[in-house]
Protein backbone atom coordinates (compact mmCIF):
# COMPACT_ATOMS: atom_id res chain seq x y z
CA UNK A 1 0.00 0.00 0.00
CA UNK A 2 0.74 3.66 -0.15
CA UNK A 3 3.01 5.18 2.32
CA UNK A 4 1.47 7.79 4.53
CA UNK A 5 3.78 10.58 2.78
CA UNK A 6 2.17 9.83 -0.67
CA UNK A 7 -1.08 9.82 1.45
CA UNK A 8 -2.81 13.49 0.13
CA UNK A 9 -3.96 15.76 2.51
CA UNK A 10 -7.26 17.26 2.04
CA UNK A 11 -8.50 20.99 1.56
CA UNK A 12 -12.35 21.84 0.88
CA UNK A 13 -12.47 24.67 -0.92
CA UNK A 14 -16.45 26.80 -1.90
CA UNK A 15 -15.94 28.69 -5.03
CA UNK A 16 -17.96 29.99 -7.68
CA UNK A 17 -15.19 29.82 -10.21
CA UNK A 18 -15.06 27.88 -13.65
CA UNK A 19 -14.03 24.10 -13.96
CA UNK A 20 -10.85 25.95 -16.03
CA UNK A 21 -9.67 27.78 -12.66
CA UNK A 22 -11.00 25.53 -10.56
CA UNK A 23 -8.18 22.54 -12.32
CA UNK A 24 -5.13 24.59 -12.96
CA UNK A 25 -5.30 25.35 -9.44
CA UNK A 26 -5.86 21.73 -7.79
CA UNK A 27 -3.12 20.51 -9.86
CA UNK A 28 -0.43 23.31 -9.33
CA UNK A 29 -1.39 23.38 -5.66
CA UNK A 30 -0.64 20.39 -4.84
CA UNK A 31 2.71 20.17 -6.34
CA UNK A 32 3.66 22.95 -5.01
CA UNK A 33 2.72 21.54 -2.05
CA UNK A 34 4.66 18.47 -2.10
CA UNK A 35 7.44 20.08 -3.06
CA UNK A 36 7.59 22.38 0.11
CA UNK A 37 5.90 20.05 2.41
CA UNK A 38 6.46 16.47 1.49
CA UNK A 39 2.56 15.36 0.68
CA UNK A 40 0.14 16.11 -2.18
CA UNK A 41 -2.80 18.08 -1.59
CA UNK A 42 -6.51 16.33 -3.21
CA UNK A 43 -8.66 19.60 -3.46
CA UNK A 44 -12.51 19.31 -2.42
CA UNK A 45 -14.53 21.45 -4.48
CA UNK A 46 -17.86 22.84 -3.91
CA UNK A 47 -19.31 24.81 -6.26
CA UNK A 48 -23.08 25.48 -5.69
CA UNK A 49 -23.82 28.22 -7.42
CA UNK A 50 -22.95 32.20 -7.49
CA UNK A 51 -21.15 33.85 -4.92
CA UNK A 52 -24.00 35.56 -3.27
CA UNK A 53 -25.86 31.92 -3.63
CA UNK A 54 -22.69 29.92 -1.67
CA UNK A 55 -22.88 33.05 0.64
CA UNK A 56 -26.79 32.35 1.48
CA UNK A 57 -25.37 28.59 1.76
CA UNK A 58 -22.93 29.65 4.42
CA UNK A 59 -24.72 31.90 6.86
CA UNK A 60 -27.36 29.33 6.92
CA UNK A 61 -24.74 26.62 8.12
CA UNK A 62 -22.82 28.94 10.78
CA UNK A 63 -25.82 30.23 12.10
CA UNK A 64 -27.13 26.33 13.20
CA UNK A 65 -23.58 26.01 14.36
CA UNK A 66 -23.96 29.04 16.58
CA UNK A 67 -27.67 27.26 17.86
CA UNK A 68 -26.55 24.12 18.13
CA UNK A 69 -23.14 24.96 19.92
CA UNK A 70 -20.82 23.44 17.51
CA UNK A 71 -19.09 26.87 17.96
CA UNK A 72 -19.04 28.80 20.97
CA UNK A 73 -20.54 32.63 20.88
CA UNK A 74 -17.09 33.48 21.80
CA UNK A 75 -16.00 31.92 18.18
CA UNK A 76 -14.42 29.37 20.01
CA UNK A 77 -14.65 25.57 17.65
CA UNK A 78 -16.08 22.79 18.88
CA UNK A 79 -16.67 20.78 15.74
CA UNK A 80 -15.22 21.44 12.45
CA UNK A 81 -17.51 23.38 9.91
CA UNK A 82 -17.30 21.83 6.30
CA UNK A 83 -15.17 24.18 4.08
CA UNK A 84 -11.52 25.52 4.37
CA UNK A 85 -11.49 28.53 1.79
CA UNK A 86 -13.88 30.48 0.01
CA UNK A 87 -11.99 31.35 -3.38
CA UNK A 88 -13.23 34.40 -5.60
CA UNK A 89 -16.02 36.08 -6.29
CA UNK A 90 -16.19 39.98 -5.67
CA UNK A 91 -14.69 42.23 -2.48
CA UNK A 92 -18.68 43.05 -1.31
CA UNK A 93 -19.57 39.49 -0.71
CA UNK A 94 -16.37 38.60 1.03
CA UNK A 95 -16.73 41.60 3.26
CA UNK A 96 -20.41 40.31 4.11
CA UNK A 97 -18.64 36.72 5.16
CA UNK A 98 -16.10 39.05 7.20
CA UNK A 99 -19.45 40.78 8.87
CA UNK A 100 -20.74 36.82 9.34
CA UNK A 101 -24.39 36.13 11.06
CA UNK A 102 -26.15 37.53 14.22
CA UNK A 103 -28.35 35.44 16.25
CA UNK A 104 -30.27 36.21 19.50
CA UNK A 105 -29.28 33.41 22.09
CA UNK A 106 -30.46 34.12 25.60
CA UNK A 107 -31.36 37.44 24.76
CA UNK A 108 -28.10 38.34 23.65
CA UNK A 109 -27.46 39.37 20.05
CA UNK A 110 -24.58 36.93 19.30
CA UNK A 111 -22.55 38.33 16.04
CA UNK A 112 -20.08 35.91 14.34
CA UNK A 113 -17.64 36.68 11.49
CA UNK A 114 -17.66 33.44 8.73
CA UNK A 115 -14.12 34.20 7.66
CA UNK A 116 -10.54 34.29 10.12
CA UNK A 117 -7.75 36.86 9.72
CA UNK A 118 -4.70 35.12 7.27
CA UNK A 119 -2.03 36.24 9.48
CA UNK A 120 0.41 37.62 7.58
CA UNK A 121 2.70 39.97 8.47
CA UNK A 122 2.42 43.77 7.19
CA UNK A 123 6.05 43.33 5.51
CA UNK A 124 4.66 40.12 3.73
CA UNK A 125 1.60 41.86 2.93
CA UNK A 126 3.63 45.29 1.19
CA UNK A 127 5.98 42.42 -0.45
CA UNK A 128 2.35 41.13 -2.27
CA UNK A 129 0.73 44.07 -2.90
CA UNK A 130 2.35 46.90 -1.85
CA UNK A 131 -0.09 49.78 -1.58
CA UNK A 132 -3.75 48.34 -0.37
CA UNK A 133 -5.54 50.37 -3.58
CA UNK A 134 -7.49 49.16 -7.04
CA UNK A 135 -8.95 52.74 -8.01
CA UNK A 136 -11.19 53.36 -5.16
CA UNK A 137 -11.38 50.41 -3.81
CA UNK A 138 -9.02 48.03 -1.62
CA UNK A 139 -6.91 44.89 -3.02
CA UNK A 140 -7.05 43.31 0.46
CA UNK A 141 -8.94 43.94 3.75
CA UNK A 142 -6.93 45.16 6.37
CA UNK A 143 -7.58 42.81 8.76
CA UNK A 144 -6.83 40.47 6.60
CA UNK A 145 -9.84 38.51 6.32
CA UNK A 146 -9.57 38.49 2.47
CA UNK A 147 -6.83 38.86 0.27
CA UNK A 148 -7.12 39.72 -3.32
CA UNK A 149 -6.60 36.54 -5.49
CA UNK A 150 -6.69 38.29 -8.68
CA UNK A 151 -8.25 41.14 -10.25
CA UNK A 152 -11.83 41.53 -12.09
CA UNK A 153 -13.14 44.55 -14.66
CA UNK A 154 -16.79 44.57 -15.89
CA UNK A 155 -17.40 45.59 -19.17
CA UNK A 156 -18.91 44.93 -22.56
CA UNK A 157 -19.05 41.85 -24.44
CA UNK A 158 -20.86 41.85 -28.24
CA UNK A 159 -21.55 39.44 -31.05
CA UNK A 160 -19.76 40.79 -34.72
CA UNK A 161 -22.04 38.66 -36.64
CA UNK A 162 -25.40 39.43 -34.71
CA UNK A 163 -24.36 43.70 -34.41
CA UNK A 164 -23.43 43.35 -38.40
CA UNK A 165 -26.91 41.52 -39.59
CA UNK A 166 -28.58 44.59 -37.24
CA UNK A 167 -26.40 47.36 -38.75
CA UNK A 168 -25.29 48.45 -35.37
CA UNK A 169 -22.08 49.65 -34.55
CA UNK A 170 -19.29 48.12 -32.09
CA UNK A 171 -20.69 49.50 -28.90
CA UNK A 172 -18.48 51.64 -26.65
CA UNK A 173 -20.38 52.61 -23.66
CA UNK A 174 -22.99 51.59 -21.63
CA UNK A 175 -25.17 54.02 -23.23
CA UNK A 176 -25.02 51.83 -26.32
CA UNK A 177 -26.79 49.41 -24.66
CA UNK A 178 -29.44 51.30 -24.39
CA UNK A 179 -30.64 52.14 -28.23
CA UNK A 180 -33.64 50.60 -28.94
CA UNK A 181 -32.48 48.71 -31.78
CA UNK A 182 -30.80 46.20 -28.84
CA UNK A 183 -34.12 45.35 -27.61
CA UNK A 184 -34.64 41.88 -27.34
CA UNK A 185 -31.02 41.26 -27.77
CA UNK A 186 -29.44 42.22 -24.91
CA UNK A 187 -27.81 39.64 -22.37
CA UNK A 188 -28.33 40.45 -18.34
CA UNK A 189 -27.86 38.53 -15.20
CA UNK A 190 -30.13 38.70 -12.41
CA UNK A 191 -28.03 40.79 -9.87
CA UNK A 192 -30.24 38.54 -6.94
CA UNK A 193 -27.86 35.39 -8.33
CA UNK A 194 -24.44 37.19 -9.06
CA UNK A 195 -22.86 39.51 -6.92
CA UNK A 196 -20.50 40.18 -9.77
CA UNK A 197 -23.17 41.53 -11.65
CA UNK A 198 -24.56 43.34 -8.82
CA UNK A 199 -20.85 44.86 -8.80
CA UNK A 200 -21.30 45.66 -12.80
CA UNK A 201 -24.36 47.52 -12.12
CA UNK A 202 -23.32 49.20 -9.11
CA UNK A 203 -20.31 50.70 -11.46
CA UNK A 204 -22.72 51.46 -13.73
CA UNK A 205 -24.90 53.76 -11.19
CA UNK A 206 -21.52 55.18 -9.44
CA UNK A 207 -19.60 56.54 -12.75
CA UNK A 208 -22.69 57.72 -14.46
CA UNK A 209 -24.36 59.43 -11.41
CA UNK A 210 -27.82 58.83 -9.91
CA UNK A 211 -30.12 59.89 -12.54
CA UNK A 212 -28.36 59.24 -15.57
CA UNK A 213 -27.33 55.60 -13.66
CA UNK A 214 -30.99 54.40 -13.30
CA UNK A 215 -32.00 55.45 -16.70
CA UNK A 216 -29.31 53.57 -18.28
CA UNK A 217 -30.06 50.19 -16.00
CA UNK A 218 -34.01 50.39 -16.77
CA UNK A 219 -33.36 50.86 -20.68
CA UNK A 220 -30.76 48.00 -20.52
CA UNK A 221 -33.00 46.00 -18.93
CA UNK A 222 -35.88 46.90 -21.46
CA UNK A 223 -33.55 45.47 -23.89
CA UNK A 224 -32.55 42.45 -22.42
CA UNK A 225 -33.68 38.96 -24.05
CA UNK A 226 -33.33 37.22 -20.81
CA UNK A 227 -32.16 37.91 -16.97
CA UNK A 228 -29.44 34.97 -16.42
CA UNK A 229 -28.49 33.50 -13.18
CA UNK A 230 -25.10 33.22 -13.43
CA UNK A 231 -22.63 35.66 -14.93
CA UNK A 232 -20.80 32.83 -16.98
CA UNK A 233 -23.99 32.10 -18.90
CA UNK A 234 -24.22 36.13 -21.19
CA UNK A 235 -20.60 35.17 -22.56
CA UNK A 236 -21.38 31.95 -23.88
CA UNK A 237 -25.49 33.57 -25.37
CA UNK A 238 -23.81 36.04 -26.82
CA UNK A 239 -20.98 33.91 -28.55
CA UNK A 240 -23.81 31.37 -29.66
CA UNK A 241 -25.39 33.98 -30.97
CA UNK A 242 -28.44 34.39 -28.56
CA UNK A 243 -27.88 38.22 -27.34
CA UNK A 244 -25.88 40.50 -29.30
CA UNK A 245 -24.27 42.15 -26.20
CA UNK A 246 -24.27 42.37 -22.66
CA UNK A 247 -22.23 43.17 -19.25
CA UNK A 248 -19.86 40.32 -19.05
CA UNK A 249 -16.83 40.06 -16.68
CA UNK A 250 -13.69 40.37 -18.71
CA UNK A 251 -12.28 37.19 -18.46
CA UNK A 252 -15.14 35.63 -19.54
CA UNK A 253 -15.35 38.00 -22.09
CA UNK A 254 -11.46 37.81 -23.40
CA UNK A 255 -12.53 33.96 -23.17
CA UNK A 256 -14.73 33.36 -25.42
CA UNK A 257 -13.46 35.79 -28.22
CA UNK A 258 -10.13 33.25 -28.06
CA UNK A 259 -12.22 30.55 -28.27
CA UNK A 260 -14.89 31.31 -30.66
CA UNK A 261 -12.02 32.42 -33.57
CA UNK A 262 -12.90 31.98 -36.80
CA UNK A 263 -11.41 29.68 -39.41
CA UNK A 264 -9.63 32.67 -40.77
CA UNK A 265 -8.26 33.91 -37.34
CA UNK A 266 -11.37 36.56 -37.35
CA UNK A 267 -12.45 37.14 -34.22
CA UNK A 268 -16.81 36.51 -33.60
CA UNK A 269 -16.99 38.18 -30.39
CA UNK A 270 -15.64 41.37 -29.36
CA UNK A 271 -14.87 42.72 -25.85
CA UNK A 272 -14.65 46.60 -24.43
CA UNK A 273 -13.87 47.94 -20.97
CA UNK A 274 -15.86 51.23 -21.80
CA UNK A 275 -13.07 54.08 -21.47
CA UNK A 276 -13.11 56.29 -18.44
CA UNK A 277 -15.23 54.27 -16.34
CA UNK A 278 -13.53 50.63 -15.88
CA UNK A 279 -14.75 49.49 -12.50
CA UNK A 280 -12.16 47.31 -11.57
CA UNK A 281 -12.74 44.64 -8.15
CA UNK A 282 -10.58 42.42 -6.10
CA UNK A 283 -11.13 38.86 -6.99
CA UNK A 284 -10.61 37.63 -3.17
CA UNK A 285 -10.21 34.26 -1.13
CA UNK A 286 -10.77 34.36 2.48
CA UNK A 287 -10.02 31.46 4.82
CA UNK A 288 -13.40 30.17 6.99
CA UNK A 289 -13.51 29.87 10.26
CA UNK A 290 -13.23 26.51 12.05
CA UNK A 291 -12.31 24.63 8.58
CA UNK A 292 -11.05 21.27 9.31
CA UNK A 293 -7.65 21.95 7.43
CA UNK A 294 -6.73 25.13 8.68
CA UNK A 295 -3.12 24.45 8.28
CA UNK A 296 -3.08 23.50 4.56
CA UNK A 297 -6.12 25.99 4.03
CA UNK A 298 -2.96 29.11 4.71
CA UNK A 299 -0.88 27.48 2.35
CA UNK A 300 -3.42 27.34 -0.64
CA UNK A 301 -3.47 31.32 0.23
CA UNK A 302 0.47 31.75 0.33
CA UNK A 303 0.64 29.86 -2.62
CA UNK A 304 -2.26 31.63 -4.88
CA UNK A 305 -0.50 34.69 -4.14
CA UNK A 306 2.97 33.42 -4.77
CA UNK A 307 4.64 34.52 -8.25
CA UNK A 308 4.08 30.85 -9.25
CA UNK A 309 0.70 31.00 -8.23
CA UNK A 310 -0.38 34.37 -9.73
CA UNK A 311 1.62 33.09 -12.94
CA UNK A 312 -1.52 30.44 -13.64
CA UNK A 313 -4.32 33.57 -14.25
CA UNK A 314 -1.86 34.94 -17.58
CA UNK A 315 0.71 32.36 -18.75
CA UNK A 316 -0.38 30.63 -21.69
CA UNK A 317 -0.99 26.32 -21.98
CA UNK A 318 3.18 25.21 -21.40
CA UNK A 319 4.19 21.53 -21.87
CA UNK A 320 3.22 19.68 -18.99
CA UNK A 321 6.66 17.20 -18.33
CA UNK A 322 8.43 20.86 -18.38
CA UNK A 323 8.13 20.29 -14.17
CA UNK A 324 10.35 23.74 -13.26
CA UNK A 325 8.03 25.47 -15.74
CA UNK A 326 5.00 27.95 -14.63
CA UNK A 327 1.54 28.37 -15.50
CA UNK A 328 -1.64 26.09 -16.86
CA UNK A 329 -0.83 22.82 -18.49
CA UNK A 330 -4.56 22.56 -20.24
CA UNK A 331 -6.38 25.93 -19.69
CA UNK A 332 -5.70 29.80 -20.43
CA UNK A 333 -7.77 31.77 -17.61
CA UNK A 334 -7.24 35.23 -18.83
CA UNK A 335 -7.32 36.98 -15.62
CA UNK A 336 -5.77 39.59 -14.20
CA UNK A 337 -3.48 38.68 -11.04
CA UNK A 338 -4.10 40.89 -8.18
CA UNK A 339 -0.26 41.40 -7.47
CA UNK A 340 1.86 44.67 -9.13
CA UNK A 341 4.64 42.24 -9.44
CA UNK A 342 3.36 40.28 -12.14
CA UNK A 343 3.05 43.53 -14.47
CA UNK A 344 6.31 44.67 -13.53
CA UNK A 345 8.55 41.21 -13.89
CA UNK A 346 6.77 39.02 -16.06
CA UNK A 347 4.16 40.61 -18.35
CA UNK A 348 6.33 39.65 -21.03
CA UNK A 349 4.81 35.77 -20.25
CA UNK A 350 1.33 37.47 -20.27
CA UNK A 351 -0.62 36.11 -23.27
CA UNK A 352 -2.78 39.60 -22.99
CA UNK A 353 0.39 42.04 -22.85
CA UNK A 354 -2.28 45.04 -22.91
CA UNK A 355 -3.13 44.59 -19.46
CA UNK A 356 -2.95 47.57 -17.09
CA UNK A 357 -5.42 47.05 -14.65
CA UNK A 358 -3.61 49.99 -12.29
CA UNK A 359 -3.68 52.23 -14.98
CA UNK A 360 -6.96 52.42 -16.54
CA UNK A 361 -8.88 51.67 -13.29
CA UNK A 362 -10.91 54.24 -12.95
CA UNK A 363 -11.40 56.12 -9.40
CA UNK A 364 -14.90 57.25 -8.61
CA UNK A 365 -15.78 56.40 -5.05
CA UNK A 366 -18.34 53.93 -4.48
CA UNK A 367 -21.80 55.76 -3.03
CA UNK A 368 -23.01 52.90 -1.33
CA UNK A 369 -25.60 52.46 -3.58
CA UNK A 370 -26.12 48.80 -4.25
CA UNK A 371 -28.07 47.59 -1.86
CA UNK A 372 -31.42 48.76 -3.25
CA UNK A 373 -30.17 47.24 -6.86
CA UNK A 374 -31.53 44.09 -6.70
CA UNK A 375 -34.33 45.00 -5.22
CA UNK A 376 -35.35 48.27 -7.57
CA UNK A 377 -34.38 46.06 -10.92
CA UNK A 378 -36.88 43.01 -9.33
CA UNK A 379 -39.78 45.66 -9.21
CA UNK A 380 -38.82 47.91 -12.03
CA UNK A 381 -37.66 44.84 -14.99
CA UNK A 382 -37.36 41.14 -13.86
CA UNK A 383 -41.00 40.66 -12.23
CA UNK A 384 -42.72 42.36 -14.84
CA UNK A 385 -40.29 42.31 -17.83
CA UNK A 386 -43.32 41.61 -20.46
CA UNK A 387 -45.40 45.04 -19.42
CA UNK A 388 -41.58 46.88 -19.36
CA UNK A 389 -41.02 45.56 -23.31
CA UNK A 390 -44.56 46.78 -24.11
CA UNK A 391 -44.43 50.48 -22.98
CA UNK A 392 -40.29 50.65 -24.13
CA UNK A 393 -41.45 49.19 -27.45
CA UNK A 394 -44.33 51.79 -27.58
CA UNK A 395 -42.44 54.81 -27.20
CA UNK A 396 -40.46 53.96 -29.74
CA UNK A 397 -43.51 53.54 -31.83
CA UNK A 398 -44.49 57.23 -30.54
CA UNK A 399 -41.00 58.42 -31.43
CA UNK A 400 -40.78 56.78 -34.95
CA UNK A 401 -44.11 58.07 -35.95
CA UNK A 402 -42.73 61.81 -35.40
CA UNK A 403 -44.30 62.62 -31.96
CA UNK A 404 -41.37 63.51 -30.37
CA UNK A 405 -43.51 66.00 -27.37
CA UNK A 406 -45.51 62.77 -26.79
CA UNK A 407 -42.39 60.42 -26.56
CA UNK A 408 -40.49 62.91 -24.21
CA UNK A 409 -43.99 62.96 -22.15
CA UNK A 410 -43.92 59.01 -21.92
CA UNK A 411 -39.72 58.68 -21.18
CA UNK A 412 -40.26 60.35 -17.84
CA UNK A 413 -43.10 57.94 -16.92
CA UNK A 414 -41.35 55.43 -18.11
CA UNK A 415 -38.20 56.00 -16.11
CA UNK A 416 -40.22 57.73 -13.23
CA UNK A 417 -39.43 56.16 -9.45
CA UNK A 418 -42.17 56.38 -6.86
CA UNK A 419 -42.12 58.29 -3.68
CA UNK A 420 -41.17 55.23 -1.00
CA UNK A 421 -44.11 55.31 2.13
CA UNK A 422 -42.10 55.12 5.14
CA UNK A 423 -44.31 53.56 7.85
CA UNK A 424 -44.89 56.77 9.87
CA UNK A 425 -46.67 57.70 6.50
CA UNK A 426 -44.56 60.09 5.64
CA UNK A 427 -43.17 60.20 2.07
CA UNK A 428 -39.60 60.56 0.79
CA UNK A 429 -38.15 61.57 -3.01
CA UNK A 430 -36.05 58.59 -4.79
CA UNK A 431 -32.94 60.38 -4.48
CA UNK A 432 -29.58 59.87 -3.28
CA UNK A 433 -30.19 62.13 0.11
CA UNK A 434 -33.00 60.20 0.74
CA UNK A 435 -30.79 56.83 -0.09
CA UNK A 436 -29.96 55.26 3.51
CA UNK A 437 -33.67 56.25 5.26
CA UNK A 438 -34.84 53.93 2.17
CA UNK A 439 -32.52 51.44 2.19
CA UNK A 440 -32.77 50.87 6.17
CA UNK A 441 -36.78 50.76 5.28
CA UNK A 442 -35.91 48.41 2.69
CA UNK A 443 -33.66 46.15 5.04
CA UNK A 444 -36.20 45.54 7.61
CA UNK A 445 -37.68 41.91 7.15
CA UNK A 446 -41.38 42.85 8.11
CA UNK A 447 -41.35 45.42 5.63
CA UNK A 448 -39.46 44.29 2.51
CA UNK A 449 -43.16 41.91 0.78
CA UNK A 450 -45.02 44.88 1.04
CA UNK A 451 -42.47 47.33 -0.87
CA UNK A 452 -42.10 45.10 -3.36
CA UNK A 453 -45.62 44.83 -3.64
CA UNK A 454 -46.04 48.86 -3.78
CA UNK A 455 -42.93 49.65 -5.73
CA UNK A 456 -43.92 46.70 -8.49
CA UNK A 457 -47.97 48.12 -8.72
CA UNK A 458 -46.70 51.70 -9.35
CA UNK A 459 -44.27 50.67 -12.26
CA UNK A 460 -46.65 48.30 -13.37
CA UNK A 461 -49.60 51.10 -13.42
CA UNK A 462 -46.95 53.50 -15.66
CA UNK A 463 -46.34 50.54 -18.10
CA UNK A 464 -49.73 50.16 -18.54
CA UNK A 465 -50.13 54.01 -18.76
CA UNK A 466 -47.55 54.63 -21.42
CA UNK A 467 -49.28 51.80 -23.62
CA UNK A 468 -52.61 53.08 -23.61
CA UNK A 469 -51.20 56.70 -24.75
CA UNK A 470 -49.40 56.02 -27.05
CA UNK A 471 -51.86 53.12 -28.57
CA UNK A 472 -54.53 56.62 -28.29
CA UNK A 473 -52.22 58.49 -30.06
CA UNK A 474 -51.63 56.16 -32.94
CA UNK A 475 -55.32 55.84 -33.55
CA UNK A 476 -55.68 59.52 -33.14
CA UNK A 477 -52.69 60.06 -35.84
CA UNK A 478 -54.41 57.04 -38.12
CA UNK A 479 -57.73 58.82 -37.99
CA UNK A 480 -56.31 62.15 -38.67
CA UNK A 481 -54.60 61.13 -41.91
CA UNK A 482 -58.10 59.72 -42.91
Amino acid sequence: GSTPLEQPLSLVVLTPHNEQIRYEFARAFSGWHRARFGRPVAVDWRAPGGTTEIRRLMEARYSRALKTGEIAPDGAQRAPMPWDILFGGGAYEHDVVKRGVSIDLNAATVRLSMSVPAGFSQQQLDDYFGENAIGAGLIYDPDQHWLGSALTAFGIGYNLDILRERNLPSPTTWADLTDHRYSGWIAMTDPRQSGSIATTYDSILNNLGWDNGWRTLRAMSANARFFANSSLKPPLEISAGEAAAGPVLEFYGRYQAQALKGAGGEARLGYIDPPGIVFIDSDPISILRAGPNPDVAKRFVEFVLSEEGQALWQYPVRDPSASDAWGPTRFELRRMPSRRVMYEKHRASFIDHDLKPFEIVSHARLQGWRPLIDKLMAAFAMDIHDEMVDAWDAIARVRADGNEPLARELDDLFYAFPPHRLPDGRELAFSPDNFKAIRDDWRDARREPELRIAYTAFFRAQYARIVERAEHALVSAVHAEE
